[in-house]
């Protein structure tokens, strides 16, 4: 079993605060605010944002191993995740990932790499655990 960490500070209210992201132990730290998140603001990240990155690398990873399993050897997979955040009468939700790769891998043809991309988008732990849920647990401390 391999755990990951990943750790958030948010400072203020939603509409006028502000916060910091930082991924692993300092592999990458970025802000984060309600206009890069709800609005599209160049500067900043969002946790929607992170999702895609961490689904578009899991899902590449998955399909590299998934054509190395079928007997292919792949050059190179390139993909990009777009993930939608919307305002739903349940309040705001991702509501659709949409994934967009592009591979370079000898001696496959057309049919035989949909065939084992669809695999892989379905098996790829990310897209298992958006799909499926994942058991959240949570300690929560009071400072004064």
């Amino acid at each position: 079993m391999s755990t990951h960490k990943s750790s958030a500070i948010w400072k203020g209210n939603l509409k006028e605060g502000n916060g910091t992201m930082n991924v692993g132990e300092g592999a990458w730290e970025g802000s984060f605010s309600a206009k890069s998140r709800f609005e599209g603001a160049e500067e900043g990240s969002s946790p929607e944002e992170l999702i895609a990155a961490a689904h578009a690398g899991c899902f590449s990873m998955a399909f590299a191993h998934a054509l190395a399993e079928e007997g292919f050897e792949p050059v190179q997979i390139d993909t990009k995740a777009a993930a939608t955040i919307e305002k739903t009468s349940g309040g705001f939700a991702i509501t659709k990932i949409h994934l967009s790769t592009k591979g370079k891998v000898n001696g496959i043809d057309n049919n035989q790499f949909q065939e084992i991309a669809k695999g892989a988008k379905e098996n790829c732990p990310v897209s298992k655990a958006l799909k499926q849920g994942v058991d959240i647990s949570m300690d929560a401390e009071l400072l004064s």
